[in-house]
């Protein structure tokens, strides 16, 4: 498998002092650092790391190479924020579900509406999972950084949630295979867009729509831990019955 490595994967982009050409930055600016970092997410979906140079990125853009420089220090720079900055971390929306306050409803509420939120933005995140399915393929190190340091504390964040609701001091193996129960409801919808799209697009047609589907999902996973619920309780009475004797 070919493997693209970037410089310094987990460094920041380290912008220049000044901006191209040494002139004052253009009030524009975040509008011209945006079209630099879609029209970068577009090319590296579409070709990769290693086959997209920083001249065709700034060409497709009307920029000049500086500019990349400038915003984003190099071309591991640029990739490093189109992978992480369009959706951000599912690190990031933790907070919205692990309040110890919160009921499971509104837990499930929170995990769902901030899972799906991203889809609000149509092209850019089919975009974006595709360049995800390409960097599985094509390894930069990104993919196992956010494994690490996103996916996993969020799939952990989640498993405490249901293990507080459902009374249990720590996960078992039930729980995790209920925590990707839960996620994949969410997963299936964000990853498989075109699939939604093809066959019921009015699941996700409209922010509404969105939100919308959110709240069933939450409904269906409500469902999923209120069965676990009893399946626990079932196996724990089954437990403490004493075995019939057979009759001779």
């Amino acid at each position: 498998m070919h493997s693209a490595t970037l410089k310094s994967p987990t460094a920041p982009a380290r912008p220049h002092p000044q901006p191209p050409g040494g002139k004052a930055q253009r009030s524009d600016g975040a509008g011209a650092k945006r079209r630099l970092l879609l029209c970068a997410l577009k090319l590296f979906a579409e070709k990769g790391f290693a086959k997209t140079s920083t001249r065709e990125i700034a060409l497709a853009t009307g920029a000049n190479i500086a500019a990349i420089s400038y915003y984003f220090g190099d071309k591991a720079g640029l990739y490093r924020a189109v992978f992480t900055e369009p959706l951000g971390s599912p690190k990031d929306d933790i907070a919205r579900y692990v309040q110890p306050q919160f009921t499971l409803r509104q837990s499930l509420d929170g995990f769902y509406s901030s899972f799906l939120a991203p889809m609000k933005q149509g092209e850019l995140v089919q975009q974006c999972m595709r360049l995800h399915f390409r960097e599985m393929v094509e390894p930069t190190g990104l993919w196992a950084q956010e494994l690490e340091q996103g996916i996993k504390p969020a799939h952990e964040a989640l498993v405490g949630v249901l293990c507080r609701h459902m009374g249990l001091r720590r996960a078992d193996v039930e729980v995790q295979r209920l925590a990707f129960a839960v996620a994949a409801l969410a997963l299936q919808m964000f990853m498989c867009r075109d699939v939604v799209d093809a066959i019921a697009p009015k699941l996700v047609k409209s922010a509404r729509a969105i939100d919308n589907t959110a709240a069933r999902l939450a409904d269906f996973a409500e469902a999923m831990v209120a069965a676990e619920q009893v399946r626990r309780s079932g196996a724990r009475a089954s437990a403490g019955t004493p075995a019939k004797r057979k009759k001779t």
